[in-house]
């Protein structure tokens, strides 16, 4: 029953740890439902006063592209055909708006379980995500 429901499977991936676990998670509903993945990193936009405290752009690009590029390797050890998407932007807004702009019928993302005081601070994209999409969200941790 479950094949006929997931045909378009979003995966975000920011190359932690937990978003390495919601691939894996991503890898297993793809099987299942025999269909691909499609792969989604967003590179957070830095307000230009602070651009030189951060890594130029190049290599941000290069790093997301090698996570890409492994998670596509894995995703082809599993028999599995993956997509990439790299944006710039709000990741949280970014994955929503594409998720739904594409019809996809599951988005999947890690989270780092921050609780309370620390998600207030920092932000959570995880939560932003489960919060505003129209499209089911499985976090994984």
């Amino acid at each position: 029953m479950i094949k006929k429901q997931i045909k378009k499977i979003l995966v975000a991936l920011d190359g932690s740890q937990n978003s390495q676990r919601a691939l894996s998670m991503a890898i297993s509903l793809a099987r299942n439902c025999d269909t691909k993945l499609v792969g989604m990193n967003v590179i957070s936009n830095i307000p230009k006063k602070y651009h030189h405290l951060s890594y130029p752009e190049k290599p941000v690009l290069l790093a997301a592209d090698n996570m890409m590029e492994s998670a596509k390797i894995l995703c082809a050890k599993n028999g599995i055909l993956f997509e990439r998407k790299i944006d710039f932007g709000d990741p949280g807004s970014k994955i929503v708006k594409f998720a739904e702009s594409l019809n996809f019928d599951i988005i999947i993302l890690g989270t780092r379980g921050m609780s309370g005081i620390k998600e207030k601070f920092f932000g959570s994209v995880s939560n932003y995500v489960v919060h505003k999409s129209s499209v089911p969200v499985m976090i994984v941790k």
